[in-house]
């Protein structure tokens, strides 16, 4: 499952995933992305929580990809990664690369204190 939400305020775009995520699941959100980056100007943030992922289905990549590409249009500035086990990762890295440039800025953190520190500071 995900979840996509915006805080405006903080000029801040927090996706979450949880449990096992299908393709469709992925889909879904990568649509509700869209819908919420419409109006957001260039230089927001991203938040992306996948501390309680279990496993995520192999052709959910096309949706993250989607996903990058709408993030990189809208002019992300920087995106902020929570990933608990490292060993999780289900290509996020490999992704980063193909479908943001240089000049987004990614960190990724094992805990959500850090990760938060990490935007207040940067913010």
């Amino acid at each position: 499952m995900y979840s996509v939400e915006i805080d405006q305020s903080k000029h801040l775009l927090v996706i979450s995933a949880f449990q096992h995520v299908t393709a469709e699941q992925a889909s879904q959100a990568a649509q509700r992305v869209r819908e919420l980056l419409h109006d957001v100007a260039p230089g927001f943030r991203v938040l992306a929580d996948f501390r309680w992922l279990d496993a995520m289905d192999s052709g959910a990549a096309r949706h993250i990809a989607e996903i990058m590409d709408a993030l990189a249009e809208k002019g992300v500035a920087c995106v902020t990664r929570v990933m608990t086990d490292p060993h999780k990762d289900i290509g996020l890295n490999i992704l980063s690369q193909f479908h943001y440039g240089p000049e987004i800025k990614i960190a990724t953190f094992e805990t959500l204190a850090d990760a938060l520190q990490s935007i207040a500071r940067d913010g």
